[in-house]
């Protein structure tokens, strides 16, 4: 029996279910579907399918070294499956589950209805913690440690040879994307994702708990796997159990690698439990997650461009929004700092500032991204109002101003008393004042976003997003551990 077996965010060979599965069935038609459709949404960019491009490449190679090459094909995916269905008689689909945005989920249900029509079984796999169609969280999070904790699937030995018409890989150009430089941007493949996890297990890992909130050495002390683990170059349960295996080998370590790795592990359950929150609710996505904050806040395209081009006039937010430009990665305090004066100073409904941090990141995983996003923004309904002092934050996480006179270099002559402020000087040349008062925005959007939460109908919608959402205390894995009060929410730079 011939299977299809449709690659898309899982591009590994390695704990591989789905592919283990096709295997043992038969004939295996590997391909990968280019969706220009896709790749021209608001929330995709040039950067991401560069990285993407490099990954499907690499996993092509490793296709065709078991005997049948990835076949990449460019066009709708229910044509394309049906396609080869034609060619090859192909009698069954296989992948893995996907818990992508709101588009990738409408086109599997047009698969699903076209595979149903045609007589195709469709089986899909758990490829994370995250699970379809659960009923609350109870009992979520013992599940998924038990997901993590199982064997990782053995790879296969070998694939039958079926085609080597394996088709064009597009470039960005070719897909009619806008140009997008971003010159330090990390490069895909699986070796690249192997030898990151390598040197965070064995050296740079170990100031990860103390630095992951600093700009300058959470670049070096964090995995830096996040965009290998969105396209799944590597499994999360792989890194998961690296991680465990690592700590098995240092023993009573005193030398910060304990507390580190505790705080990898964290996190790497951190990152399913908030992709289960879009599993659970598709919605996370356009509308806000508590009824009470729709409407709330407006849009103004002068302050959005502004904060997007890194030319807000305080300092500390433009150097990270144009780090974000050249690299593609941010680390978490840092992308939740840049969310929230958006969200409160800028007073932007989260929408359209979250579209643009989405097309910035590689790693860009929709389930972490949005509700992330809405956390940051206030709208959750069940997370602490937590709105970030963009002038604190440059003296705290970059006290000698490196960061942020190498970013914002119209800067470089100014004296550091000045450097995170300077309108107390006058302003400085070449500089643009700031587009808000930082003290007076805040104060008034927290005047706004508490207002709001008054009266009991507000609290009773909150605790049923509670209810369905929240974790449950004593989730093992769930660590409450001594990172910073202020990144204790956002458990996931990896």
């Amino acid at each position: 029996m011939t299977t299809i077996l449709w690659f898309k965010r899982d591009l590994r060979v390695t704990d591989h279910a789905a592919l283990a599965a096709a295997a043992a069935q038969g004939p295996v038609v590997p391909v990968y579907i280019v969706e220009p459709d896709y790749w021209a949404l608001p929330d995709t960019s040039a950067r991401q399918w560069a990285f993407t491009r490099e990954c499907v490449l690499d996993l092509q190679d490793r296709l065709g070294a078991l005997g049948q090459p990835l076949l990449v094909r460019t066009g709708d995916a229910v044509q394309v499956l049906d396609q080869l269905r034609a060619e090859f008689q192909a009698q069954r689909l296989i992948s893995h589950e996907e818990t992508g945005n709101l588009w990738t989920f409408a086109r599997d249900k047009r698969v699903a209805t076209w595979a149903r029509a045609n007589g195709i079984p469709w089986q899909e796999f758990q490829q994370s913690g995250t699970e379809r169609r659960t009923v609350g969280r109870d009992g979520w999070a013992m599940r998924r440690n038990i997901f993590m904790g199982q064997p990782t699937v053995d790879p296969v030995s070998g694939l039958a040879f079926l085609s080597d018409n394996v088709g064009q890989v597009p470039t960005p150009q070719d897909l009619g994307q806008q140009a997008d430089p971003c010159p330090d941007r990390q490069t895909g493949g699986r070796d690249a994702a192997l030898s990151l996890l390598g040197g965070f297990l064995t050296e740079r890992g170990r100031t990860y708990r103390k630095d992951m909130s600093s700009p300058l050495a959470g670049e070096w002390t964090c995995s830096r796997l996040s965009p290998f683990l969105a396209l799944g170059v590597m499994s999360v349960r792989e890194a998961h159990q690296a991680q465990r295996a690592r700590k098995g080998e240092l023993g009573p370590s005193r030398d910060g690698w304990k507390g580190s790795l505790k705080s990898f592990e964290s996190r790497l359950a951190w990152r399913d439990h908030f992709m289960q929150k879009l599993e659970d609710e598709v919605c996370i996505e356009t509308h806000c997650l508590h009824s009470a904050y729709q409407g709330l806040r407006g849009d103004d395209d002068a302050r959005l461009q502004a904060w997007t081009a890194g030319q807000t006039g305080i300092p500390f937010v433009d150097a990270c929004m144009r780090y974000l430009a050249h690299t593609g990665w941010l680390n978490f305090r840092m992308r939740s700092m840049v969310m929230a004066v958006a969200s409160y100073h800028l007073w932007l409904d989260w929408r359209k500032p979250g579209l643009v941090l989405a097309r910035r990141f590689t790693d860009y995983e929709p389930g972490i991204h949005w509700s992330q996003v809405q956390m940051q923004s206030g709208t959750t309904g069940m997370n602490t109002v937590r709105i970030y002092n963009p002038v604190k934050q440059g003296h705290d996480q970059d006290p000698d101003g490196v960061f942020t006179r190498r970013w914002v270099p119209e800067l470089a002559g100014i004296a550091d008393e000045y450097l995170q402020e300077p309108w107390k000087r006058g302003g400085w040349p070449g500089y643009p004042p700031p587009i808000v008062d930082v003290k007076d925005a805040a104060a008034q959007a927290r005047a706004a976003i508490w207002g709001v939460r008054k009266g009991g109908a507000f609290r009773a919608e909150a605790q049923a997003i509670v209810q369905k959402h929240a974790s449950r205390k004593g989730d093992r894995g769930f660590t409450r551990d001594k990172t910073p009060k202020e990144d204790r929410q956002m458990k996931l730079d990896l």
